[in-house]
């Protein structure tokens, strides 16, 4: 029997919906996988490293900003990918370099190996792993979509909470070239099969239909719902014609370029505050779990409020917390700090997900998201480095989270305009072909 028909006959076999498979596969690689290469747990590493390998913190940083340059450049083919072949291969994939790079960077003594490295890596955060989980998750669910991408997103950062503890108990106890091996081996057994065993494209290439909205129900969107054959989807060339396309693209380089420039450099601002290491790790477990319940009453909200508001109100909070933890000099100031921007932060992990499969459909989503993502690594990777080279000419992060935080107020006061583009002239149907 094929993987195909092995997983076909799951689907019918199974007491409930196939959609939770996928759900669950996702939130694994979530998990475990993705957070080995996210700027918190590198921020664990920052230390360690840039005084064993003799680097400055703005080229550190620049590994992170590089790897982003590389998903720039592959998101549209990774999009382009998910939407004909599904986000198995894609996911199983990224999960497998996640992991060998993370092996091969317990061994790095150049400086040249280290950013090789860790920007492949990153680029398959970024890149495959971010658009084939969150894009299989939104095919597969639309009356559900808010509250599944919302456990996603707790997946996620529970692994993010926990991996930049776990990396700093293991460097506290051997070393920081043991804590990549660690995290390495553990995200090649936990992250590559799954994918290719258990995930699917769409649930019409199983024969199943998905969880539309019945009429009495209104759409995603505010609007008239969708039947149940047939379900509005935009190509990408009518999306970049939307004006909400390029707000939203715009505010999500934003509040990301504060994720990352943030989330990178917090332990080592706390450090440099005169906080101790063990306060900083607890700093940075508390930004990153902060973003599971920040998610979640997020996505409660998103089926009641309109979704540009809240994008609005996740760029203030996130400005909130980044201009908290410029001030912070102590763990409770910190912790604060860290749970108002983690807390933003899931938001925006929730919400700009959801709103691109909400206004633009399923049929184009990877193709959509994938000219989209590249906006967004744009301001991923400018943070880090921005922060970066300020903290080298000044020896401080005041000014850089101040930056930070401004800019995300501009861009969360023009996302509130970005109102649900009116339906494309040709609806699309729910199966989306091939």
């Amino acid at each position: 029997m094929t993987v195909r028909g092995w997983q076909a006959r799951l689907a019918r076999s199974l007491p409930f919906y196939y959609g939770w498979v996928i759900l669950l596969v996702s939130a694994v690689t979530s998990y475990s996988s993705r957070p080995v290469m996210a700027v918190a747990t590198l921020s664990i590493f920052l230390v360690p490293m840039t005084a064993d390998l003799g680097l400055s913190r703005g080229l550190f940083s620049s590994a992170v900003s590089l790897g982003g340059i590389c998903a720039v450049a592959v998101s549209p083919v990774v999009g382009w990918w998910i939407d004909r072949r599904g986000a198995g291969t894609m996911v199983a994939a990224g999960g497998a370099l996640v992991g060998f790079c993370a092996i091969g960077l317990a061994f790095v003594t150049q400086s040249w190996a280290f950013l090789l490295l860790y920007l492949v890596g990153r680029m398959s955060f970024a890149s495959p792993l971010e658009l084939g989980t969150s894009t299989a998750v939104s095919n597969w669910f639309i009356r559900r979509r808010p509250a599944a991408l919302g456990l996603l997103n707790g997946s996620q950062g529970t692994g993010l909470a926990l991996m930049p503890f776990v990396a700093h108990l293991i460097i506290v106890a051997w070393d920081w070239r043991v804590a990549w091996m660690s995290l390495g081996l553990y995200t090649l057994v936990v992250a590559v099969l799954p994918a290719l065993l258990l995930m699917r494209r769409r649930p019409e290439d199983m024969g199943l239909e998905p969880d539309l909205y019945s009429p009495q129900e209104g759409g995603p969107s505010g609007g008239a719902a969708p039947g149940p054959a047939v379900e509005y989807g935009f190509t990408l060339g009518q999306a970049v014609l939307t004006r909400a396309f390029w707000l939203m693209a715009v505010f999500s380089a934003a509040g990301y370029m504060v994720q990352a420039g943030v989330s990178l450099h917090q332990a080592s601002h706390y450090l440099n505050q005169g906080m101790s290491g063990f306060s900083a790790a607890v700093t940075v477990s508390v930004f990153a779990f902060s973003q599971v319940p920040g998610g979640l009453c997020w996505s409660a909200l998103a089926r009641r409020v309109p979704l540009r508001y809240l994008l609005a109100l996740t760029g203030f909070t996130v400005a909130a917390g980044a201009v908290g933890a410029a001030a912070s000099s102590t763990l409770l100031e910190g912790g604060l700090a860290a749970a108002a921007l983690g807390a933003g932060v899931g938001g925006l992990h929730v919400l700009l997900r959801l709103a691109w499969a909400d206004y633009y459909g399923r049929r184009h989503l990877g193709s959509i998201r994938g000219v989209a993502l590249p906006v967004q690594i744009g301001g991923q990777a400018l943070g880090p480095v921005i922060a970066g080279f300020m903290f080298d000419a000044t020896d401080s992060y005041w000014i850089a989270f101040v930056v930070f935080a401004s800019a995300v107020s501009v861009a969360a006061l023009l996302v509130s305009s970005a109102a649900p583009p009116a339906a494309p002239a040709e609806p699309g149907p729910a199966s989306g072909g091939g």
